[in-house]
Order: structure tokens, then sequence, then C-alpha cells
């Protein structure tokens, strides 16, 4: 294996209107939804930041300025919070505040698809191999998703897709890749098939929006005709990629939470603040209050 191209960049694609989460998102972006006290957005950041992600590329739609701005030094608040001596919320702000140049922002002025949305990063990516991690998924691990991800990267090269265990029941709701030879810490994908009919997926691992992918992925953006929803479809893609490049797959075995669905936005949430000792207490008594007269009401 020719010497690997390490992975610095990483592309979050964040111009997703969230109309199931209207009328909240009607000014505020889904991304800047909060769980707990971050926005789904910042746990994408902190996980790419964590697996040595140097580079950060947004890509955005309308309405999506606060995005930036919750990038970028807000002067009025660090000047009044270094007058009233607020130390604590002055760390905080400081330990998530990426350096000078670590952020790009670009434009998807369509939407046209996941796929037209990788593309619209190439200028931005360049010629390296690259993470893309889909902000919706927040997954909560020790390790982190990424990181194990670009451990196997490093061991194998070519394209990780991130994997996750689901009820065979449950295939026909996911992108489900077929899993080939055991590869050092992952294993060879050998194929991937979009929400297959019950009863036909060739595993119960599905994709679960975390990737890393060679720079060759654009060329083929480029020219992909649209697929489902009349939308360029990254999928679709990478099954042409598949044919020249190897694919392995990863399994990620933390919490996800879909918080591009109000169910699991509301379990992200939960789990969350079961961490947190300052409200795990109040957090919990609240529940098993809520759940028992619920259940007596039924």
């Amino acid at each position: 294996m020719s010497e690997l191209k390490r992975v610095r960049k990483a592309v979050f694609p964040v111009a997703g209107l969230g109309t199931r989460f209207l009328p909240a998102t009607k000014a505020v972006p889904k991304e800047m939804l909060t769980v707990l006290d971050k926005p789904v957005i910042q746990y994408a950041v902190d996980e790419a930041r964590k697996a040595g992600i140097e580079h950060f590329i947004f890509v955005t739609g309308r309405n999506k300025a606060v995005i930036e701005d919750h990038f970028d030094l807000a002067y009025e608040l660090q000047d009044t919070l270094e007058k009233r001596d607020k130390k604590e919320a002055i760390e905080t702000l400081s330990q998530y505040q990426p350096r000078p140049g670590e952020t790009s922002f670009t434009r998807q002025q369509a939407p046209l698809g996941l796929g037209h949305a990788v593309w619209c990063a190439r200028e931005l990516v360049g010629d390296e191999p690259f993470a893309l991690l889909l902000p919706d998924m927040v997954m909560k691990d020790e390790k982190g998703c990424t990181s194990g991800m670009i451990d196997l990267y490093n061991q194998t090269g070519g394209n990780i897709i991130a994997t996750e265990e689901v009820a065979w029941e449950e295939t026909h709701q996911y992108g489900v890749i077929e899993k080939g030879e055991k590869v050092a810490s992952g294993f060879e994908v050998t194929g991937m098939v979009e929400k297959p009919a019950p009863g036909t997926a060739p595993s119960n691992l599905f994709i679960n929006g975390r990737y890393i992918l060679q720079p060759e992925i654009f060329d083929l953006l480029e020219k992909q005709k649209p697929g489902a929803g009349n939308e360029i479809q990254l999928t679709d893609a990478m099954l042409t990629l598949a044919k020249s490049q190897k694919f392995y797959g990863h399994v990620f075995e933390g919490e996800t939470f879909d918080c591009g669905s109000k169910a699991g936005f509301i379990r992200a949430n939960i789990a969350y603040a079961l961490d947190d000792p300052g409200i795990r207490g109040e957090v919990l008594s609240d529940l098993k209050k809520w759940v028992l007269s619920r259940f007596l009401s039924l």
C-alpha cells in the first residue's frame, strides 16, 4: 500500500431546511437546536476535532448565517464576560472556539441532495481524503465514531463507512451494507443497498452518517444523474467509486441519536441530561413521575 494521505478535513452538510421541526426552524437552523447545552452541530465538530481533524468545512444554505456566527468570536459577549469576571463562562466559550483559519463556509445554492452538498465542498477539500459527518446524527461514545474510522483508515486506506446494527425487521428503513471479509479492525464492504425490501437486506448493518471518502468522489458527483427524490444521491456515487476503490466498514458500538427526528432529538436530550451530575437527579425523578402517571392513566 502506498503512503496514505492523512485525513485532515471534515465536511458538514448543514443546508437542510429542517421542516420536521417547524415552526422552531423557521428562523433557527435545525443544526443550532440544542441538545442539553450545545447545538447539534457542535457535537459533530467536537467528534471530528477529537479524531484529529484540523479544517472544518460547512456547506450551508439560506438563513444559516447563525452557524457561522456560532463558530466566530463574539467580541461583545467576550468583553461583557471579562468585565463581569465570568471566568467559567469564558473558559467554556474558549473550549469550543476554532482557531483562525480552521473553518470554511460554502453555499449550496439549491436543495439538490446530499451528493450535491458534498460536491459543493470540492474546492475547499482539494485532492485529499476527507471525513463527512451528517450533523443530525449525534453519536455518544467515549472514543468517538470518527476516531475509530480514522484508526481503520490508517490500516487500510481506501474509503470508510461507519455502520451500526439494527433489528432485521427495521433494515428496510435504512441504507444497508453487504459485509465481506474481516480486515484489520473492520471489514470489507462488498455492496450497498438503499432501503432494501423487507426480508432482502444483505446484513443488519446500516450506514449511520459518518464517512471517509477519497477525492475521486467529486468527479463522480459532478457527473451523477439525479436519483431518488430527483436529487444527487451520495450512495449512487459511492457505488460507482466502489468499482475502482475499496470500501471498508467500521462498526460503531456507542449510542446514536437521529436529531433530525423529534423522537431522536428528545432521546438525545434525556441521555445527555442523565449524564450531567448537576441535573441527573432532578431529571430522573421527573421522568419516573411522568412515566408512572401516564402508565397508570392507560
